[in-house]
């Protein structure tokens, strides 16, 4: 290792000294040129969507909002304006908005926390510590669906997602009751909201608060922030909020303490197992704590998730696992304070790890508990502990969590971890525990970042060689984002609750893996070109990526080069042409295709791929592509395509389909993979949805269904009906099938 660091450590700190001095100095707007100042009223305020109490007369209106996105250097022309005045109370922050428009909105669904981004739509974003750490952001629709999520100060470059990925910098699981009624008229739609004080986390009497409002305009394909936030940010970014001053500052709120208790039914049939029937009941019970104003406990008993959605299949050409997201609530709050360390293909933490199998199959957990929040205004606090059951293939095991995030200097953190698993009854030593510290450089405007880390794993026999290091540094502005980051790890490191990719190399002839040591080199450059007049083009942009693997002998395992191009269009389509060229080390003879593998050697390999998106605002939208190329020592063929149709608001139904067909030379064999997904899901009301999915995959052989019926009779709380079924695709037959029921009741106490 210490060699492969020498190689690079001359580029490295060139990079570093030569950018710091010019890039760390950035500054952002001065939150007193965006001050707010909120006033205190005794009237009640009834939360109907009509801003008719005397009192929303009589206070400050932030206006005149900036555009942010597709471009950044000019006001929202008046016709579209937003108006938003705001109030309190004792118990809430009451906010009234006025977004002026044609009534031409784009509502994707009825279904809290769906897809808010690709409609229209306001939101706020409350930063109460007022540090650029964390805060929240709750958001309305004109249709009046509602979606909340904590922010974190690490929100990145607004870019394009990945299909599965969220954005980063927010968090999608955190659930709490607030209040909010929309009505709509033909020049504008107005929003009346309430946000009960004990929803937040604040110190009480502190007077300055961090706040910006934004908001999404479909039909101009546009996003509106009061206090303007650059077009390479995104309109979340804590680091460019103005300020909300308190002529009488809140106290602190009653505590929200809230129980939820569950309950589920199942039954199930294992064809599989000659036709085994299960039948099972089970209560458990969630439980939401707040041990000060901004720290929180998060319990959870028998806990049971059932009605998560299954994992969306792929097909996987590549040497190793890949990584798939977390759906399960409990893991997903405050998830970034235990998982933000690392890199992408290298994390610590992945909270799939725990309660989860290799195939994604449940293993019951006895118990959770997880600490999470503010200490004080500078350092967050993450604890968490879980037992999970003995079944007949697992023992027992105990997994415990903590980190802490330290804020310095404006927007950097020196962060940290400890894991621990610990198997219960073993007859053996059975443990592994991870210990390391990072640090990462934000400048004040978040353009220029650089990190650094190292950590340590201890499982028995494996003494040497488990370190794991990771260092990178990255700018971006309006037209160039560059980044380059260097990670490695020992052939011991080993991390049982965390995801760390080619790492395990499976050897096809002798039907095992095996764990190697390696360093892993990853960059890429983009230019971004804004063209003046903007009318029918928002973007071409410019990329090229790399990505050099090593051993830690410095034998090559791959490199990879890609560069693309891609235009967007100001109708919300876009197009992306790219070109791959890979060179592998395959260490030990593999299949894709569960034929005779192909031999362990050096392979050389390109493709060409061309990807198009139509305009997703449309009530029918397209999106597909083609790439063709050599792959190892044949060739693949790949193609996709996506149908999707919009009822508005109330239906979305769509289909995806992807084949690749490979072929090798005798007589390594051909095939033709190929998996199509429909899904279907009617909103009945804001309350009562259904949703069916679809998978059919030759490669795992399975045909999928899942339907899942949910019905939110009060805030917060909901009976689901959950319906599975899985056939095998080759030799066409049942697997297994079950019906759960589940309800859950929110109690605030």
């Amino acid at each position: 290792m210490n060699s492969f660091l020498l190689k690079y450590r001359s580029a490295l700190l060139l990079i570093f000294f030569n950018w710091v001095p010019l890039l760390a100095s950035g500054s952002i707007p001065v939150q007193d040129d965006y001050t707010y100042v909120i006033k205190r009223t005794t009237e009640t305020i009834s939360i109907d969507g009509v801003l008719s109490e005397n009192i929303w007369d009589q206070v400050p209106v932030a206006a005149n909002f900036w555009m942010s996105y597709p471009v950044d250097d000019r006001k929202v022309e008046g016709a579209r304006q937003t108006e938003v005045r705001l109030i309190s109370d004792d118990q809430y922050l009451y906010i009234g908005v006025v977004c002026y428009g044609p009534k031409d909105y784009v509502i994707k669904t009825l279904k809290r926390d769906t897809e808010f981004w690709d409609g229209d739509g306001f939101g706020v974003v409350v930063d109460p510590v007022n540090e650029k750490t964390n805060g929240f952001a709750f958001g309305v629709n004109p249709a009046g669906v509602q979606t909340e999520y904590l922010v974190t100060g690490q929100a990145g470059r607004r870019e394009d997602l990945k299909p599965g990925h969220q954005l980063k910098g927010i968090n999608v699981a955190w659930d709490n009751k607030w209040y909010s009624e929309v009505t709509n008229h033909p020049d504008k739609w107005v929003a009346e909201i309430a946000i009960p004080f004990k929803t937040l986390r604040f110190d009480a009497g502190k007077k300055t608060w961090g706040i910006n409002f934004f908001r999404l305009d479909a039909g101009t394909n546009s996003i509106h922030t009061w206090a303007p936030v650059p077009i390479e940010f995104r309109e979340i970014d804590l680091g460019y909020t103005g300020t909300l001053s308190w002529e009488s500052p809140p106290q602190k709120a009653k505590r929200n303490i809230a129980i939820i208790p569950y309950a589920v039914a199942s039954g199930a049939k294992e064809y599989e197992s000659d036709g085994l029937v299960m039948y099972d009941f089970q209560p458990g019970l969630d439980a939401k704590i707040p041990v000060t104003s901004s720290l929180n406990l998060d319990v959870t008993v028998n806990p049971d998730f059932s009605q998560v959605e299954v994992d969306e299949q792929v097909i996987n050409l590549t040497l190793f696992d890949i990584r798939l997201p977390e759906k399960r609530l409990f893991f997903l709050e405050n998830s970034d304070i235990f998982e933000d360390f690392g890199i992408p293909p290298m994390r610590p933490f992945f909270s799939r790890r725990i309660g989860l199998d290799e195939e994604g199959n449940s293993i019951p957990i006895l118990y959770g508990a997880r600490l999470s929040g503010n200490i004080n205004k500078d350092l967050r606090v993450g604890l968490m502990n879980l037992q999970t059951r003995e079944t007949e293939d697992f023992l027992s095991q105990n997994y415990t969590v903590m980190s802490f995030h330290q804020q310095v200097l404006s927007r950097s953190v020196i962060k940290g971890y400890i894991h621990n698993r610990q198997g219960i009854n073993s007859e053996v030593p059975d443990y592994n525990r991870n210990a390391g510290l990072e640090f990462q450089y934000r400048s004040t405007d978040g353009r220029f970042q650089t990190f650094a880390g190292y950590a340590k794993s201890f499982s028995p026999g494996m003494d040497s060689r488990n370190y794991f290091y990771n260092a990178g540094i990255g700018y971006d502005n309006k037209n160039i984002s560059v980044y380059s980051s260097l990670s490695g790890l020992g052939k011991n490191y080993k991390a049982d609750m965390g995801f760390i990719m080619g790492q395990q190399y499976y050897d096809a002839i002798r039907d095992t893996s095996i764990r190697i040591g390696y360093n892993h080199l990853y960059s890429r450059f983009a230019y971004t070109l804004y063209p003046e007049s903007g009318k029918k083009i928002i973007s071409h942009e410019f990329g090229v990526r790399h990505i050099y693997d090593v051993d830690t002998a410095f034998s090559l395992l791959s490199n990879n080069v890609e560069p693309s191009y891609s235009i967007k269009f100001s109708s919300t389509s876009k197009v992306q042409f790219a070109f791959n060229y890979s060179v592998v080390s395959l260490l030990f003879p593999f299949t894709f295709i569960n034929e005779i593998p192909l031999p362990a050697g050096i392979y050389k390999y390109a493709r060409g791929e061309m990807r198009y998106e139509s305009d997703q605002r449309r009530l029918f939208s397209l999106e597909g592509g083609v790439s063709y190329g050599t792959f190892y020592n044949g060739t693949r063929a790949r193609y996709t395509f996506g149908i999707k149709y919009r009822a508005q608001p109330w239906g979305n139904f769509s289909v995806n389909f992807e084949q690749n067909d490979l072929k090798f030379p005798d007589p390594y064999g051909t095939e033709n993979l190929f998996l199509i997904s429909p899904r279907i899901e009617i909103n009945f009301s804001r309350s009562l949805f259904w949703t069916t999915f679809l998978q059919y995959n030759t490669q795992d052989d399975n045909f999928n269904i899942n339907s899942r019926i949910q019905w939110r009779f009060q805030p917060l709380s909901d009976l689901y009906i959950v319906y599975t079924d899985n056939y095998a695709v080759e030799f066409w037959g049942p697997k297994n099938r079950a019906l759960v029921i589940k309800l859950n009741y929110w109690f605030n106490l």
